[in-house]
């Protein structure tokens, strides 16, 4: 038996094939482009992921034997607004997770106390439902027009499956889900004047939502196989490296950053900042921290200084108590804890004796701290961290990760090289919905090392903690 995962990310689609030992046979992904028509807006053309999907399956059928595929499992980036006609075609390009152009219709939102009350969290400007009133308020014709309102994976499984079906972990990030009854919230949806009606029909991550489509199968050289409920990509990320029990956490250190921990309770806390949504497993829920700029503060004080990501890190020597040079890596605003698209990142204590490594040294800190904010609002909603998981491009940096630990004061468990992403997660899915294994297939990933926090840094760097809180509690308004 095989299986498959789909990754619908921002940038490229990918898909692998494993075998039921879990080892990937074939992998290809595709490339995605974004259009940014103004500022603040980001989209896609919904039918790019389709086409994506039937190269990539292609390029699987061509690579390994296909014909024992049982599975496939769907992941996919959040909180876009793929508005769908009577005749299941896209009305208009998907608004995507870092559209911002729906700020203003967000704040009105927030203000209406039951959507943190329902849904536990913020409505964030990236979130569906505030894109989707900007339609109703500034393209009527089409918000008219609207039959369905699918998240971007679900986009594809209608593609796939010819069905109207999400998920609770995706849907969680919507702004319309109960998410402690795991259902669809009748009040939220009238008060943006929609109805079940415009909803997909809800399964769990592990369940079957459909089967591949005849004619699509035969095109494909698939078997006729069971389409998986899948998971957004941070929940199906989970998924992939194991973290599903209670407690369990991973820190992913890529373009953004997310501390994620699996709960088996609901604990919403909406002034945290914290995001509370469903996992992809029944009866649990994770929280996570969001941090906008991770590695990408990084990249851009390469574009600033004209060296490679490389050059600026690769003699920092090892890691010591904070120095003088502060940076704040608010470079597109920020999630949490602060909920604040305006804020603008800051350099504070440059001297003349301030260099490309001293400042690369500070943007590594900075962001070290960002990720302590994110552990302290998790702490604030009853969620402890001791270790967890350390994943991403940034991870592969003793230097960081060293600094990482230091600073959170908990051990990082780095995993031997390998694919523990959202694509592995979605086909363990798509293995669970098409065999009925449970979530003991999800199992961690071996580890390469473990890296400690040294008792002799904790101290200062919960002190250089303090320091970027209040430099950012005294420059918020500037």
């Amino acid at each position: 038996m095989t299986f498959i995962g789909l990754d619908l990310g921002t940038s490229s689609l990918k898909a692998i094939l494993i075998n039921d030992h879990q080892e990937i046979l074939a992998e290809h992904a595709v490339p995605l482009s974004v259009q940014r028509k103004h500022d603040g807006w980001s989209e896609q053309d919904p039918q790019s992921w389709c086409d994506a999907a039937v190269e990539a399956l292609s390029a699987l059928s061509s690579a390994a034997d296909c014909s024992a595929v049982r599975g496939i499992g769907l992941s996919g980036h959040m909180h876009g607004a793929t508005l769908v006609g009577a005749d299941d075609r896209s009305l208009r390009p998907c608004m995507l997770w870092n559209d911002t152009r729906s700020h203003r219709q967000a704040t009105e939102m927030d203000a209406d106390p039951q959507f943190r009350e329902i849904t536990g969290n913020i409505v964030f400007p990236g979130f569906t439902a505030p894109k989707v009133e900007w339609v109703r308020q500034n393209e009527p014709e089409t918000f008219k027009q609207t039959a369905k309102i699918l998240l971007p994976k679900d986009f594809l499984r209608l593609f796939l499956t010819g069905e109207h079906v999400s998920e609770m972990s995706d849907a969680a990030g919507t702004s319309w889900l109960d998410t402690g009854q795991r259902d669809w919230s009748t009040a939220l949806l009238s008060a943006c004047a929609l109805s079940r009606d415009h909803m997909p029909a809800l399964v769990e991550g592990a369940a079957a939502s459909g089967t591949l489509r005849a004619g699509l199968a035969a095109t494909l050289g698939l078997p006729q196989c069971i389409i998986a409920g899948g998971a957004g990509d941070n929940a199906a990320a989970a998924i992939g490296a194991g973290v599903v029990r209670d407690g369990t956490a991973f820190l992913s250190l890529g373009t953004s950053g997310v501390l994620f921990a699996a709960n088996a309770g609901y604990r919403p806390d909406p002034a945290s900042a914290v995001h509370t949504f469903c996992h992809a497993l029944p009866d649990t829920w994770h929280q996570m921290g969001v941090i906008l700029a991770a590695t990408d503060a990084l990249e851009w004080l390469c574009r600033l200084t004209g060296q490679t990501a490389a050059a600026l890190t690769q003699d920092l020597g090892p890691v010591r108590a904070p120095g003088k040079t502060l940076f704040l890596p608010y470079l597109g605003g920020e999630r949490t804890p602060h909920n604040d698209a305006a804020i603008r990142g800051q350099f504070l204590h440059l001297e003349h004796a301030t260099d490309a490594k001293e400042a690369a040294r500070a943007v590594l800190q900075g962001v070290s701290y960002a990720f302590a904010d994110c552990k302290a609002a998790l702490a604030q909603t009853g969620t402890t961290l001791n270790r967890a998981l350390a994943l991403g491009g940034g991870t592969k940096s003793r230097h960081w990760t060293q600094m990482l630990a230091s600073t959170l004061d908990i051990t990082l468990d780095v995993p031997r090289d390998g694919d523990f992403g959202a694509a592995l997660g979605a086909a363990r899915l798509g293995m669970m919905a098409s065999t009925g294994a449970g979530p003991e297939i999800a199992t961690q990933p071996p580890l390469d090392h473990s890296v400690d926090p040294d008792p002799t840094l904790v101290p200062a760097m919960a002190e250089g903690h303090d320091r970027y809180q209040h430099a950012y509690s005294v420059l918020k308004d500037l």
